[in-house]
């Protein structure tokens, strides 16, 4: 009796120095520590009805299956846009939209009368000044094939290429770039354009 009471305690100090450095224990706000497996010279697996060792006896689940901990341990996946939109594909979409949108700009910035009415475009960037009326910057972002948007008027916004409407499109609120362009730019400037 004496040298299995002598063996607990043991097995009991190994734990309590192992689990902060053990890979297979997890934690739950509920339940504390669960050991997942732990495995020693005989694949040793606590179980519940491991009741004898006194510390352990509040953990409701002390044993499960270690295959599932990979999967467990993750979080939410992360979207993969290269998948939605192949590169090659991205950059013809995204470029033959900014040089459109860059031909009509320059075009109506001719009609418009704006101080400061100037348009750049280099290294995937596209920059439209309207003077005192503030600054648009259109730019591709490869990694996320979007199209990103700093408006004076809307602020920042984000947009993916939609098979179905063949357009860019805000998906926080479905809005199409060249239609938030076409409403903001004759709120600013005063006269209509029209880009789609």
């Amino acid at each position: 009796m004496a040298s299995k009471l002598v063996w607990q305690r043991r097995v009991f100090r190994f734990l309590q120095q192992s689990l902060s450095s053990c890979p297979y224990v997890c934690s739950s706000s509920i339940h504390g520590p669960r050991i997942l497996s732990v495995h020693m010279s005989k694949n040793l697996c606590l179980s519940p009805h491991n009741s004898h060792i006194p510390a352990l006896e509040s953990s409701r689940s002390l044993c499960s299956s270690s295959s599932n901990l990979v999967h467990e341990s993750h979080g939410p996946t992360a979207i993969d846009y290269r998948s939605v939109l192949q590169e090659g594909e991205f950059h013809r979409l995204a470029d033959s939209t900014i040089h459109s949108l860059q031909e009509k700009l320059e075009d109506y910035g001719d009609s418009v009368e704006v101080d400061g009415f100037d348009i750049d475009y280099g290294n995937d960037v596209l920059t439209v000044k309207l003077g005192d009326l503030g600054t648009y910057v259109l730019n591709k972002q490869t990694p996320n094939r979007q199209l990103w948007l700093s408006s004076p008027v809307s602020g920042p916004s984000r947009f993916d290429w939609d098979q179905d409407s063949k357009a860019w499109i805000y998906r926080r609120n479905k809005t199409n770039l060249c239609k938030i362009l076409e409403s903001e730019l004759e709120e600013l400037c005063g006269k209509p354009i029209v880009f789609s």
